[in-house]
């Protein structure tokens, strides 16, 4: 499969290394592919390669919401320590370019869906436009859930001379990407034209289906308290066409570090300060040593004693879950009030002589978090069983009970974390698990805390960090204290979005100005239009 990626990622860059430019040029030069001769299903694994590397690693995932929803957490303060922008709320010498990495890195990945989709036109490929609709969605909804209104209705056409789209609002665009979602779906024939070049679900279209109709399933339970009707119609939409059944629907990408598509997350957290100072948090490990949950000792590890071992990635640590000890939330190394040794239960440095870690015993992610060929996770079963539940709490007309979606749900999870290749859980294992842990349904609060912690778990352990913020804005849960670090940029307040690339005042800005006077202002504290504060 890795090899597989690398061939056809380099034959379309070299095929296509200049198709975002003059199209009739293209096709008058005979030494240039043209659209007559050139397959748009090269693109796809670049369309998919760029979702994954959107979502993962520095363009923002690990520096703010890995922390900002406290599955992680960091000593590393402001300046040039680039941490602080996540566990602190604090500007970094560079945070203003890492705020507009999303943006920059989803726009240019849904021009290249929008690139594949026009070529796949001319050539009557229905099936490979479907599923570039189903790339396009997801990847403008992601950034959409990141900062807010968006151009999405007159995006993507520069070549028709559209060069400052409209920023929609979030509610319209939300809209439009459900209602194009689901006439994609409609159109995608099994005995059509094959997709080809893929390396998320080798052309089975049926799996396509799946993941198309568990992405509107998750959007539409975004709109839980912001438009319940709305969100009710399509989540029995997304049931009706059929969501994802089984771990083996997941949409779970493969990572190629020795052809340069390496998972980026696991690119920053083998720098050796990101070794050093990043750590779970307390209350992610609280959350696991609680309920005895099996995924522990797979994710996590205390480093053996010393400053030497704390910075050593290919050290193997102590992964007895009775060790394990996350780090709270919003600590330094800076020898003031806020030093990690005067924390509440700080358990000490490690280490003697010249060779002492003071960052202390606290737990980081075991090596299946360092490793570059380490599985990129967009979307799992697990999550698409425990937003089931919620909507069976809610009272949705949903086939199941809430009970019955949340069990599954937590056996998807530990089924899941297996993909990782560091350990994995046995199926009598999640099974035993489930059964020792059943849903509450002592109240519809108690159910969906469960749910949703189970949710930020779940994520957070699968290294999807902005999905965890994401059901967290959306839910509510877990319930968290928010960091009011020293200097910090969101009012002591954990935030909700991130501000809009500063490049966007030059090329659009009346476009801009618009979204922000819609939007109450551009502070990393205003909500989304479906965040409702919970």
């Amino acid at each position: 499969m890795k090899k597989y990626i690398s061939i056809f990622l380099t034959g379309f860059l070299l095929a296509v290394s200049s198709c975002d430019g003059d199209f009739a040029e293209i096709n008058t030069d005979p030494n240039r592919a043209d659209g007559n001769v050139f397959d748009p299903n090269l693109i796809l694994p670049t369309v998919s390669y760029n979702y994954g590397n959107m979502m993962t690693g520095y363009t923002g995932a690990i520096l703010f919401q890995s922390m900002w929803v406290q599955v992680m957490a960091s000593t590393s303060t402001g300046g040039a320590n680039y941490y602080s922008n996540a566990d602190k709320y604090v500007a970094s010498g560079s945070t203003n370019s890492y705020i507009q990495s999303v943006w920059n890195d989803g726009y240019s990945a849904a021009s290249r869906v929008y690139q594949m989709q026009a070529l796949a036109e001319k050539k009557g490929f229905s099936n490979l436009v479907a599923v570039g609709e189903i790339w396009k969605v997801l990847t403008l909804s992601f950034v959409s859930d990141v900062y807010g209104d968006l151009p999405y209705s007159e995006a993507l056409q520069a070549e028709s001379g559209i060069t400052q789209p409209k920023y929609d609002s979030q509610s319209e665009a939300y809209m439009a990407m459900l209602s194009g979602l689901e006439g994609a779906l409609s159109a995608i024939n099994e005995s059509g034209d094959q997709i080809k070049n893929d390396v998320l679900y080798s052309g089975d279209l049926v799996k396509w289906k799946k993941l198309g109709y568990s992405i509107m399933l998750r959007m539409a339970m975004r709109l839980v308290e912001v438009d319940p009707s709305t969100a009710q119609s399509y989540v029995q939409k997304a049931i009706a066409g059929g969501v994802f059944t089984s771990t083996d629907d997941e949409a779970v990408l493969v990572s190629d570090q020795n052809n340069g598509y390496a998972n980026s997350s696991a690119n920053a957290l083998n720098v050796v300060d990101d070794v050093y100072e990043v750590r779970w948090s307390q209350k992610m490990i609280d959350f696991l040593k609680s309920n005895n949950d099996p995924r522990l000792p797979i994710i996590s590890e205390v480093p053996e004693p010393g400053l030497a071992a704390n910075r050593n990635g290919g050290a193997e640590g102590n992964n007895d879950p009775s060790a394990q000890i996350g780090m709270p939330n919003g600590y330094d190394l800076r020898g003031g009030a806020t030093d990690i040794t005067n924390a509440p239960n700080y358990p000490g440095p490690t280490g003697s002589g010249d060779d002492v870690a003071p960052i202390g015993k606290y737990s980081r992610p075991t090596a299946i978090y360092r490793d570059r060929d380490a599985p990129v996770f967009i979307l799992t079963y697990a999550e698409i069983q425990f937003l089931l539940a919620d909507a069976a709490t809610r009272g949705f007309s949903v086939p199941g009970t809430a009970s019955s979606y949340y069990a599954s749900g937590l056996e998807g999870a530990m089924t899941t974390i297996g993909k990782f290749g560091g350990g994995s859980v046995s199926a009598s294992e999640a099974s035993d698990f489930a059964a020792a842990n059943p849903l509450d349904t002592s109240s519809t609060s108690a159910s969906l805390e469960m749910i949703n912690t189970q949710i930020w778990a779940t994520t957070g352990i699968l290294a999807n960090f902005v999905e965890s913020w994401n059901n967290w804005k959306r839910s509510g849960y877990p319930e968290l204290n928010a960091v009011n670090y020293t200097g910090n940029f969101s009012s002591g307040q954990i935030p909700r979005r991130q501000l809009y690339p500063a490049s966007e005042s030059t090329t659009n800005p009346q476009g801009l100005a618009n979204a922000i006077s819609n939007m109450g202002g551009d502070t990393w504290i205003n909500n989304v239009w479906w965040d409702v504060d919970n």
